[in-house]
């Protein structure tokens, strides 16, 4: 049985630290250094599978005998990608634009064992639909909340769950960063004790 101190994040996002956590108790986190400038052409659910496994071959060069996750996200908001907003007056955009419609998330996750051939590769897929928002709203959210690091501009585990309307998804805390219930399923696979 794998020891769940062999357990390599490929991330250094503090929200994919977190979710780790409730599942695993011993675990190091490696920042992967690559280029995440999507391909030209590339489809989002392409792009974050290949950054997923990107994250996680990379990090497994440092780590050998470890099983490593990697992991991704895009929000894409009518077939455009948006990205992590940073300031305060792109948050309040990326809102608005929101605000009434359909955001999806793609959530990638690659686990495999350093030295070995093949990995666990998947995507789910989360389709976020905003309420219609006011301006006000839009920035009293931000300002509580600051989520200039969040693709999207809000963050689900605090007050943004009050901008939906609905949400659907197979696995809830894809929306956060990290798809605890696909990862559970694949680090059983590798017999990976964590219960």
């Amino acid at each position: 049985m794998t020891k769940t101190n062999n357990i390599v994040l490929a991330s250094s996002s503090p929200y994919r630290k977190e979710l780790l956590s409730r599942i695993l108790t011993e675990f190091k986190t490696e920042s992967p250094d690559i280029d995440e400038t999507p391909f030209p052409d590339e489809e989002p659910v392409e792009h974050v599978a290949r950054l997923a496994e990107q994250k996680a071959l990379t990090v497994s060069l440092n780590h050998p005998q470890s099983v490593v996750i990697g992991s991704d996200q895009v929000c894409v908001l009518e077939g455009k990608i948006i990205g992590k907003p940073h300031t305060r007056e792109k948050a309040i955009e990326q809102l608005h634009a929101s605000s009434g419609k359909t955001v999806i998330f793609y959530t990638s996750l690659c686990v495999l064992e350093s030295g070995k051939e093949g990995q666990d590769l998947s995507v789910v897929i989360t389709e976020v639909k905003f309420r219609e928002l006011t301006t006000e709203e839009i920035e009293r959210y931000v300002d509580r909340e600051q989520p200039l690091d969040c693709a999207g501009s809000f963050k689900a585990e605090g007050l943004g769950i009050a901008l939906f309307e609905s949400l659907a998804s197979k696995d809830p805390t894809a929306l956060i960063g990290l798809p605890l219930i696909t990862l559970a399923e694949s680090l059983r696979k590798l017999e990976v004790n964590f219960l």
